[in-house]
């Protein structure tokens, strides 16, 4: 069974700065992509950006530049930094972990970005 526990949500202004952490548990010896999606009020889940086992990132279109993955040390840990932050980054934030065959979700952490 496969874990993930989000944190670091919360309120921000525009402007500001958040990032967010991921931390899988169980059995994740198969993972071979970790990432972050987020959904908004009325809209659909998106790709924010994901990282796979040798390095490799992919972003959501336009969040490049102002949005960073990174894998910790152990690789059962994914980071999502987030700077100049906008009130259309409001959303909630889902980390997903792959392994063949199955998507694993954590239960999300709300990014708020409001003055």
């Amino acid at each position: 069974q496969v874990q993930l526990v989000e944190s670091g949500g919360g309120l921000v202004q525009p402007g500001g700065s958040l990032r967010l952490s991921c931390a899988a548990s169980g059995n994740i010896f198969n993972f071979y992509k970790m990432g972050w999606y987020r959904q908004a009020p009325g809209k659909q889940r998106e790709l924010v950006a994901a990282i796979s086992n040798g390095g490799s990132t992919d972003y959501g279109d336009s969040l490049k530049g102002r949005f960073t993955i990174s894998r910790g040390n152990a690789k059962n840990t994914v980071y999502l930094q987030m700077n100049s932050l906008k009130p259309e980054d409001t959303a909630i934030y889902y980390c997903n972990a792959n392994t063949p065959g199955f998507v694993h979700w954590g239960q999300g952490t709300q990014v708020t970005v409001s003055s």
